[in-house]
């Protein structure tokens, strides 16, 4: 059976009414989140019971997450939401990015969809999404997967920013094809995935020829200073006691070793599967990746 492509707009009613209930003001936070729904063919279960919420990383979307999404649907049986978060795809934007607000939107979504024992896989920004939502609402999420971030205050790296301000050429170009925009990018970006990464961003709104970025550059833009901030600085006063994996690249250096016991702190029931890989773990080696998951979800507690 194919994956499911569920726009928000054809939610938009019904996720109005359940927002109603919800104690933050709807015009303030609970906004649909877009999401791609992934169907199993042979389901071990409805699609509301023990989903898999997938989260992406910065500049990213549901879109990266297509293929690992319908590999574990069909390898677990389970149902599997990739999201867009804020700022990203085809879901709201909003000034204020950060961990904690991130959460709040897919603390909000779970509730939304009526959700229950769900499995959060988040790689880098969206891995800390994950490790917040989990340490502040526990009683959502069943497990965690974390892909190659910590829940550590980090410095992010210098990349982000030249990312940022190559788009904003590309953008005050008014470029009308792909190849262009991927000129000038060039200049800041050797790596032709990672500059294919980033131009998946790019779209041609309705009715106009020049290319546009679907991402709010300058909300992000001034965010960067804070997203390599966790929002829970004392392990002591908070834990997730349920169990938790951690997949870093060998080659990254988002997870070094020093950092293990504060996550084992926080996280005191954590494995840690390492891959022969940088940063970009799921895309560069998504068969170890897949291998590592499906053993962590069938794994008795």
């Amino acid at each position: 059976m194919q994956s499911l492509h569920v726009s928000s707009k054809l939610y938009r009613s019904s996720i109005r009414l359940a927002c109603l209930g919800l104690s933050r003001p709807y015009s303030q936070s609970c906004r649909s989140l877009a999401f791609d729904l992934h169907e199993p063919a042979r389901p071990t279960t409805d699609q509301r019971t023990a989903p898999i919420i997938f989260l992406h990383g910065l500049f990213g979307s549901k879109k990266n997450n297509r293929s690992i999404s319908k590999a574990l649907a069909r390898d677990l049986g389970r149902y599997v939401y990739a999201l867009d978060l804020r700022n990203h795809g085809d879901s709201p934007h909003d000034d204020r990015h950060d961990y904690s607000a991130m959460a709040l939107d897919v603390q909000d979504f779970i509730h939304q969809h009526g959700l229950s024992e769900s499995t959060l896989i988040g790689h880098s920004m969206g891995a800390k999404t994950a490790m917040t939502l989990a340490l502040q609402s526990p009683e959502l999420v069943a497990n965690l997967v974390a892909v190659d971030n910590a829940p550590v205050d980090a410095i992010l790296s210098r990349d982000f920013p030249r990312y940022v301000r190559g788009m904003k050429s590309i953008q005050e170009a008014n470029v009308t094809r792909q190849s262009d925009a991927d000129k000038i990018l060039e200049k800041v970006e050797s790596s032709l995935p990672i500059r294919q990464f980033l131009l998946s961003n790019l779209h041609r709104p309705a009715g106009e020829n020049v290319q546009k970025f679907r991402i709010p550059l300058d909300i992000l833009g001034r965010s960067l200073d804070h997203m390599g901030d966790f929002p829970f600085k004392d392990p002591s006063a908070v834990r997730y006691e349920k169990p938790a994996l951690f997949v870093r690249g060998t080659q990254s250096k988002y997870v070094p070793d020093d950092v293990l016991p504060i996550i084992g702190q926080f996280f005191p029931r954590f494995n840690v599967v390492d891959i022969d890989a940088g940063h970009w773990v799921i895309s560069e080696q998504p068969e170890a990746f897949k291998q590592a998951v499906v053993e962590f979800l069938a794994a008795p507690e």
